[in-house]
């Protein structure tokens, strides 16, 4: 099928030229690179994601090697390894940023209809942050005081319908969490759900003033009075819901208003949590099922870390490792989009797997996918048919 796109650019498409337009004239470059426009680095950037290329020679390596076949990828410009690292040093990296941005919002609207518990809040997200450890003697600007390395930390806000990115943010690694909320966005009937690491009363109580929710775990030292205490069904883990009031001045000074205080016992672990809210309405087991489904940020990092180009780096600058970091969440983004919206029930890890090695193909994604399909049920067939007859 010669007029067929390739599979790289099927997957490149659900980003709309206009939009990538729009985000380069947001942040132009100072300094342009010759040859290679901000789509082209966005595209490579891309291409090395969803090939697992271990450096830039490896991206120009692979491409020239299919050289005829560029102009099908969507490249218009000349692709060198010195065009690329000039990029990745000068390229302003809030572009990615922005291109992220776009594709967030869109993946939110197709996973709107995503299977969730009617019981929990549709608009529910996890807040959480990851450390992206680097060299030290290769990075020596991201110098990190706690592990005497150098580091960066990605700030990542998911939504618990569909377990996709809402927003993120990329600080430096000692940047403490709690302020982190001076910079999300608070919408009427946002739900965050937090580790205690986010417990900072003054912060807590914008979110309550802009109508937000908030679920976030109590630290040891917070003192409480109490003005209220409920039943709980105690075969729930659940130990206590009660209405409290901070006790100390400070506290009372930053969150003059009464707070939801719901324990629940974590027999795993055989500790006890203290989870705080401003919400009163929903039933504490809800409370207390919103904060264990907080862990599905956890397992977002994990699993991009482990199918991504994270840990290794193109570039050794903080512009470059940036410009990496926005192209990962962008090329996990597109490939979220075409599976929902070619109704593909393959997880993301075989869908990866698959385009690996199968970029340059021209042919529907659709049908590669199902074509794997049958090789799989051919090959389970078979194994099935050698069993029964040894």
């Amino acid at each position: 099928m010669p007029n067929q796109s390739s599979i790289f650019c099927q997957i490149t498409a659900t980003l709309f030229h206009p939009e990538f337009s729009r985000c380069v004239r947001l942040f132009p470059t100072t300094r342009r690179t010759k040859g290679l426009s901000e789509y082209d680095h966005f595209l490579a950037l891309c291409f090395g994601q969803l090939t697992y290329r271990e450096s830039l020679r490896d991206i120009v390596i692979c491409l020239k090697s299919q050289e005829a076949l560029q102009y099908h990828l969507g490249f218009r410009g000349k692709i060198t390894r010195t065009n690329l690292a000039y990029a990745n040093r000068n390229r302003d990296w809030r572009l990615f940023q922005g291109v992220a941005e776009i594709l967030m919002r869109r993946a939110a609207r197709l996973y709107a209809d995503s299977p969730f518990d009617p019981d929990l809040p549709q608009m529910a997200f996890a807040l959480d942050s990851s450390i992206i450890s680097l060299s030290l003697k290769i990075f020596p600007w991201g110098f990190y005081a706690r592990s005497k390395q150098a580091a960066l930390k990605l700030h990542l806000m998911l939504s618990l319908q569909g377990h996709l990115p809402a927003w993120a943010a990329i600080t430096e690694a000692h940047f403490p969490d709690m302020k982190i909320l001076d910079r999300i966005p608070i919408h009427p009937g946002f739900f965050f759900i937090m580790d205690r690491g986010y417990l900072d009363f003054l912060r807590l109580y914008r979110i309550d003033q802009a109508h937000g929710f908030f679920v976030v775990r109590s630290k040891h030292h917070v003192k409480f009075s109490l003005v209220e205490s409920r039943p709980v069904p105690k075969e729930q883990n659940l130990r206590a819901d009660q209405t409290v009031k901070l006790k100390s001045a400070w506290s009372k000074k930053k969150f003059p208003r009464p707070l939801r205080r719901v324990t629940v016992y974590d027999p795993e672990h055989k500790l006890f949590l203290v989870l705080l809210t401003n919400n009163f309405p929903l039933p504490a087991p809800v409370i207390a099922e919103l904060y264990r489904r907080r862990w599905q940020v956890e397992l977002f990092f994990k699993w991009i870390k482990q199918h991504l180009k994270i840990p290794g780096f193109y570039g050794h600058s903080e512009n470059a490792v940036r410009c990496q970091i926005w192209s990962a969440v962008c090329t996990y983004l597109m490939v979220a989009i075409l599976k929902k919206e070619l109704g593909i029930s393959k997880t993301l890890y075989e869908i990866l797997q698959i385009i690996s090695v199968n970029a340059f193909e021209q042919m529907p994604l659709a049908e590669l996918l199902a074509e794997n399909d049958q090789i799989t049920q051919q090959d389970d067939y078979q194994k099935l048919f050698m069993f029964n007859h040894n």
